[in-house]
């Protein structure tokens, strides 16, 4: 009776001991994700759909549903024309006084979009011809722009917002 116990523990103990192994081995041949490397290509599709929709939000003057594309928190940042790191309320406030001034758009043009995404964080980088009318007069705003997203539960939200003017040098072609 000890022997057959015996035998069966060990019997159980092999079952056991090669299932886990066949786990093992099915979990290491998975393909692992290459942050730095791999395209996310629908991550990128969506991220581009979510900067054309915000696009739009300005041009309709849709600020309440521009800012819902921001993750407003504590861990928000925005850089913009080499003044001091600002956060969540400077920004809103900043949008929602700037946005509304305008009477119009008079081009509005984004050059060398690159979107990077790193699984649930994404960078949008590009140059931008912005001219934005307000009241007869009309702005030229020519920047570098860097737009941090992070994936959340109600989709890509910005997290950070770098905005620099182009020198001389950088400006955009016509």
């Amino acid at each position: 009776m000890k022997t057959k116990l015996t035998l069966a523990l060990m019997l159980a103990s092999l079952v056991l001991f090669i299932g886990c192994k066949e786990k093992q081995k099915q979990i290491s041949s998975e393909k692992k994700v290459d942050l730095v490397n791999d395209e996310f290509p629908e991550a990128k599709a969506e991220i581009a759909q979510v900067m054309d929709t915000i696009w739009q939000c300005i041009a309709d003057k849709n600020i309440d549903k521009l800012i819902s594309y921001h993750a407003y928190g504590p861990k928000f940042t925005e850089f913009q024309d080499g003044e001091r790191r600002t956060g969540s309320k400077e920004n809103e406030a900043f949008e929602r006084s700037f946005f509304p001034m305008f009477t119009g758009i008079n081009k509005w043009d984004m050059q060398d979009l690159k979107i990077d995404v790193f699984g649930d964080v994404a960078l949008a980088t590009f140059h931008t011809d912005f001219q934005p009318i307000i009241e007869s007069d009309t702005l030229k705003i020519t920047a570098q722009m860097g737009l941090l997203f992070i994936n959340t539960e109600e989709g890509w939200k910005i997290t950070h917002e770098h905005s620099s003017p182009l020198s001389e040098k950088g400006e955009l072609s016509q």
